[in-house]
């Protein structure tokens, strides 16, 4: 598979470059830092310095590709609309070029459901909405802006990121994981690339936890 991957110097991204490499794909790394992203030689990587803003300055690292992977984040809490800028700007290009297949990370936090027990309901996720209240608009705006395209999309919702080991985990579809509040970056990345490889996961959200 051709992968073209955004946010591969953050810490799921480049958990999805070194999985992908691994599984035998060809990775486009798309980044504006190439010194943040993982030294490492590899004849199927491809590190590309790009404005992911920038919808004609990606055109070029989207075309001909089998699929396209999102892990662009915030850095800092005044990244208050990286995430939506970020997806249309790859919507935008995708669609000139041609290419279908997407995948974009957000968040579970943002999203009450029935898959949330009824602590994580009424006081959890009241609390985080509070606190995070302008990344998780963003999310929402970027999850509305990846629904509206007519491409073959599947969002990703993990709850909290750390940096553990690899571990069994759970998913849900459509709905959040009940108790599900954590997930190493190294899960979240293998799920996204499980996600690429069932097209039935195309048009809905994947929640994730332990």
């Amino acid at each position: 598979m051709r992968l073209t991957v955004f946010g591969a110097t953050g810490g799921t991204g480049q958990h999805v470059v070194l999985q992908a490499l691994a599984a035998g794909h060809h990775v486009t790394a798309v980044v504006r830092d190439p010194a943040r992203l993982p030294q490492i030689d590899h004849p199927q990587l491809e590190p590309v310095i790009a404005d992911a803003m920038n919808p004609d300055a990606i055109r070029p690292v989207v075309t001909g590709q089998d699929a396209v992977v999102s892990a662009l984040g915030p850095r800092t809490r005044t990244d208050a609309s990286v995430c939506t800028d970020g997806a249309s700007a790859i919507i935008t290009a995708m669609r000139a070029e041609g290419t279908r297949r997407l995948i974009v990370v957000t968040a579970s936090g943002h999203i009450v459901d029935a898959g949330d027990g009824p602590f994580t309901r009424t006081v959890v996720k009241p609390m985080l909405r509070r606190y995070l209240r302008e990344g998780f608009a963003d999310f929402a705006r970027t999850e509305q802006a990846v629904r509206d395209s007519d491409l073959d999309w599947t969002i990703m919702r993990p709850p909290r990121l750390t940096d553990g080991m690899h571990r069994p985990y759970r998913t849900a579809i459509d709905r959040n994981v009940r108790g599900g509040i954590t997930i190493a970056r190294v899960d979240l990345a293998h799920a996204v690339l499980a996600a690429l490889d069932n097209p039935t996961t195309a048009g809905h959200t994947i929640s994730l936890g332990y």
